[in-house]
C-alpha cells in the first residue's frame, strides 16, 4: 500500500480557453477546430445518475491502462488515438460512435437485467443469437467467447438485447459494418484473454466502442480493458470458487458504490458523504488493478501545482491562435 496524496485530484478540466466543450460524467472533451478531439479524464466517479466522489489519481490510471491496450492491440483493430498530450488527456480523431453495445462474454457471469448468467437463470438457452447448453454451472466457461449486442440506450432509457439479424435488418448497422466489428472484437478479447492469463488474470468479458472516422474507417475508440469497461477475475481462486458456487475474487472497484448501497437507497435518498477511507481504498484498488493487469508500477505525474494546473499547461498547444 503507498500513501494517497488526497489533494492531489481532478475533479474537472473546464479549460475555457479550449473550443467546443462536452462535459460528461468523468470526462471533460473538447471538439478541435481540426476535426480533431481532445479527452480528459476527471477524477470523478459516477454511479447511480450521479457524482458520488473524486478519487486521486483515477483518471491517470484509466487513460494510461487503456493505453496500455491501445498499444498491444493496434495490429488487430486501427484506434482513434493520435497521441497523449498529457497523463490524463487523450488527442484523437473524431469518430461517430456505432449505436450498437459490442459486449463480448467468455464465461456465464453477470448481475444485470442484460446479462446472460441472469437470463440462464430464468431458463432461457437461446439469448442475443446464440444457443447456450444446459448443465452449466454460475461462472463457468461458455464453449467459446460470444457477443452479446444491445442498443445503446438514450435520455435514460434501458439498453435492449439485439441478435446480429436485428442489428442488420433493421439498419443499425450494415452487414459488412457488423461481420467487421465482430471480427475485431472477438480478436481483441483472445489477444486480451491471454496478456491477462500471463498475468494470473481472467478476462471475463467487457465492451468495446467502434465507430467510423471521417473518411469512414471503423476505429476502436473510448478504451480498453480497464476494469470500468471489463470484469476481470483472479486465476489462483477461480476453481474453488466454480466448485464452491461462490462468486470468483476480483478486483473490487464498487467499493463506493457498495458502501453507499449499504446505507441508503441512492436513487431516492440524499447520499451521506463518502468517508476518505472509502476515497483512499478506491484509489489504492484503481492503482493495483493498474499494475496486475500490466506488470508495471504505477507513476502518477505530480507535477504542476495541482493537477489542473498541469493539465492546462500541456494542453496550450491546443489553445486557438
Amino acid at each position: 500500500m503507498r500513501p494517497i496524496d488526497l489533494s492531489r485530484t481532478l475533479p474537472h478540466a473546464r479549460i475555457a480557453e479550449l473550443p467546443n466543450p462536452y462535459f460528461g460524467k468523468v470526462r471533460d472533451c473538447y471538439d478541435l477546430n481540426d476535426g480533431t478531439r481532445l479527452l480528459v479524464s476527471s477524477d470523478r466517479i459516477s454511479a447511480f445518475d450521479q457524482i458520488l466522489a473524486v478519487v486521486p489519481w483515477k483518471g491517470q490510471v484509466l487513460t494510461q491502462l487503456a493505453r496500455y491496450w491501445f498499444d498491444h492491440t493496434a495490429d488487430i483493430a486501427p484506434n482513434h488515438v493520435l497521441g497523449y498530450p498529457d497523463a490524463n488527456t487523450v488527442h484523437c480523431k473524431h469518430v461517430t460512435i456505432l449505436p450498437v453495445e459490442i459486449v463480448v462474454r467468455g464465461y456465464l457471469a453477470g448481475s444485470t437485467s442484460t446479462s446472460i448468467l441472469t437470463r440462464y437463470k430464468t431458463g432461457a438457452r437461446d439469448m442475443y443469437g446464440h444457443h447456450l447448453p444446459d448443465g452449466l454451472r454460475d461462472n463457468e466457461a461458455l464453449p467459446q467467447a460470444i457477443i452479446t449486442p444491445t442498443s445503446k440506450a438514450f435520455d435514460g432509457g434501458h439498453d435492449e438485447p439485439l441478435t446480429a439479424d436485428e442489428i442488420v435488418d433493421t439498419g443499425l448497422l450494415t452487414k459488412a459494418q457488423w461481420d467487421e466489428v465482430c471480427h475485431k472484437a472477438l480478436m481483441l478479447f483472445a489477444r486480451g484473454q491471454e496478456m491477462a492469463a500471463a498475468r494470473g488474470l481472467i478476462l471475463v468479458d467487457t465492451k468495446y466502442e467502434f465507430g467510423p472516422d471521417a473518411h469512414g474507417n471503423i476505429l476502436l475508440a473510448d478504451e480498453i480493458h480497464t476494469p470500468d469497461s471489463s470484469r476481470y477475475w483472479i486465476a489462483a481462486g477461480y476453481e474453488n470458487a466454480l466448485k464452491t458456487g461462490t462468486r470468483p475474487p476480483s478486483f473490487d472497484k464498487d467499493v463506493i458504490r457498495s458502501w453507499v448501497v449499504a446505507r441508503c437507497d441512492p436513487y431516492k435518498d440524499s447520499i451521506p458523504d463518502i468517508p476518505l477511507d472509502m476515497i483512499e481504498k478506491t484509489a489504492q484498488v484503481y492503482i493495483g488493478a493498474y499494475e496486475a493487469i500490466t506488470g508495471q508500477t504505477f507513476v502518477p505525474d505530480a507535477t504542476g501545482a495541482s493537477p489542473l494546473e498541469r493539465v492546462r499547461t500541456n494542453l496550450a498547444g491546443f489553445f486557438p491562435v
